[in-house]
């Protein structure tokens, strides 16, 4: 241990200061209650102080902070999408990721080490083509590559033609990155309470009161809270909170499971991809391989983990990747995905005047922290749809203005 170290840790007068300050009491009223203490309602408050001057405002969250899908996730960052729509949006978000660390003060582990979305089919070749023409338009570095750089990134890879599923080719998107998701959550929590955001964990919305078009007042088992703007940010508890407010979401939550390996020497660097195989692997910095799958095929709350996902995973993963056949599987958990027809987020105003949405995110959620924190902070400032996120309004559905990203999500089902 370094002397200086040692010196700072032992001085008497050396008090550490708490990451947050202690909860405070609920006031009666604040200017905007963000229902939601994962990294996207942290994110909201956050910028809700520091862009637009709206230091009133409470975070309530049932359990602890980043609790939710934030843990839940397997904290892949990308932007390599199939529309214009969403590829605008997560270059917004990558370039948000990039300075992150800094602006939040926090070791958010950010690594770039390229996104490989592997094509096993010519029909798979000519849409990863297309993709990559749509991100480079767009100034998104994206690129279809052959065997033999795909040999070179992945050596580990099984690129054999006698392969059950052979690899003709993949997506190489060189930003694509991993950071780590409780830093991400904590990060905003801590520089959102120093700008004056109130965060109170272990406060449930149980209830809401409306006149007219708006909302009024959050009820909670701590006492009633008016509020002069409402933003909801609960994936996985979308439709019950929306429901308190009179609102039907077109949504409908689905687990979404991933595991990890026991620790093992760095031999993966890049995060690999198969859309057709319904798997993502990526290797942690403590060495552990990082599994995912598609979302379950039916509609359920429970955060539960299955036997019949990891059978089905490992077939896959051990196919690409041989060796890992005598791995040893550390440990298995689940989310809840909230997945709309056209997998796409529903993200900003709703018909009541003062209340705002940020759900419906399926598999995108973790790696759009940052830009929507951003822009639903402004959308609830304003009580504007910001242009960036108009898209993905939750009246789409009525006007058939559907985002078709499904293609490119990657594990849906």
């Amino acid at each position: 241990m370094p002397m200086a170290l040692l010196k700072y840790g032992l001085r008497r007068s050396y008090r550490p200061e708490p990451f947050l300050p202690p909860q405070p009491d609920l006031k009666p009223a604040y200017d905007v209650v963000v229902i939601g203490g994962g990294g996207h309602g942290l994110a909201i408050a956050y910028h809700l102080a520091r862009d637009h001057g709206i230091r009133d405002v409470a975070v309530i969250e049932k359990g602890y902070i980043g609790g939710g899908n934030t843990a839940r996730n397997t904290a892949i960052v990308r932007a390599n999408y199939l529309t214009p729509d969403g590829v605008a949006f997560y270059k917004e978000s990558m370039d948000l990721w990039r300075g992150l660390p800094a602006e939040l003060d926090i070791n958010l582990m950010y690594s770039e080490r390229g996104h490989l979305t592997l094509a096993h089919t010519d029909a798979t070749v000519k849409t990863m083509r297309r993709r990559a023409e749509v991100n480079k338009h767009l100034g998104v570095d994206s690129e279809l590559i052959g065997l033999d750089e795909l040999a070179r990134l992945c050596p580990v890879l099984d690129l054999s033609r006698s392969a059950r599923f052979p690899v003709l080719g993949a997506l190489y998107h060189r930003p694509g990155a991993t950071a780590r998701h409780d830093a991400v959550a904590w990060g905003y929590a801590r520089a959102a309470s120093r700008l004056g955001v109130e965060i109170h964990q272990g406060t449930e919305a149980i209830g809401m009161v409306r006149e007219g078009n708006r909302v009024v007042a959050v009820d909670t088992p701590r006492g009633r809270i008016a509020a002069g703007g409402v933003v909801q940010a609960v994936a996985g508890a979308s439709i019950q909170v929306a429901a308190m407010a009179g609102l039907a979401l077109p949504i409908h939550p689905v687990p979404l499971q991933a595991c990890v390996s026991v620790p093992m020497k760095p031999v993966l660097d890049p995060i690999v991809v198969s859309g057709s195989l319904h798997l993502y692997i990526w290797q942690s910095q403590r060495g552990e391989m990082v599994m995912g799958g598609s979302v379950d095929p039916y509609p359920l709350h429970a955060t539960r983990s299955t036997l019949d996902f990891k059978e089905g995973l490992m077939m896959h993963i051990v196919e690409l990747f041989p060796f890992l056949a005598e791995a040893r599987l550390m440990r298995q958990w689940a989310g809840v995905a909230d997945v709309t027809a056209d997998f796409s987020p529903i993200m900003g105003t709703t018909p009541l005047d003062n209340y705002y949405v940020d759900a419906g995110w399926g598999t995108w959620g973790f790696k759009a922290t940052p830009v929507s924190g951003k822009r639903m902070a402004e959308c609830a400032a304003t009580g504007r749809q910001p242009a960036l996120i108009e898209p993905f309004r939750l009246d789409r559905f009525t006007t058939l203005r559907l985002v078709a990203e499904r293609g490119a999500a990657s594990v849906e089902t």
